[in-house]
């Protein structure tokens, strides 16, 4: 993404649920980058992953390699369709925004945004309709809670 006439690179995380763990705006797309990416994922998370599914950008290789080189890294083709459908929400709230105008305003969009959509980003299709109406209310109370402070 574009800030300000500048390259930015948007790095996401997402949990075998499809559910948004970390969002992280950098200016650099190196190996050094995605090490520093990958340690604040780890320390928020307390914990190496199991699996990574990731492209094949090299920079990733790197950071797998001198952080984790004991968890599963897959490349294959269409493995990381997850995260990428997972930016298309994002996209559409930038669009809206008319761009963003700092690196700053992005990263603080982008960590609220992760957040409120895991909360209402419910997967309709793997639930039936009761407990869907219950995870809703239960939604909707949180963020009356949320916005009530």
């Amino acid at each position: 993404m574009k800030i300000q006439g500048k390259r930015h690179y948007l790095r996401r995380a997402v949990d075998q649920d499809c559910e948004k763990v970390d969002e992280f705006l950098q200016k650099r797309r190196d190996g050094k980058a995605a090490k520093s990416f990958f340690k604040r994922i780890m320390d928020k998370h307390r914990g190496e992953p199991r699996k990574i599914v990731m492209d094949r950008l090299r920079s990733y290789d790197v950071a797998h390699r001198g952080l984790i080189p004991e968890t599963i890294h897959d490349t294959s083709q269409y493995a990381n369709n997850r995260c990428e459908l997972s930016h298309e929400p994002t996209r559409i709230r930038e669009w809206g925004m008319r761009k963003f105008k700092s690196m700053e305003q992005a990263q603080r969009f982008l960590g609220a945004h992760a957040a409120v959509h895991n909360l209402f980003n419910l997967g309709r299709h793997l639930v039936s309709a009761e407990n869907y109406r219950f995870l809703r209310q239960r939604a909707f109370a949180s963020w009356g809670k949320a916005v009530a402070m």
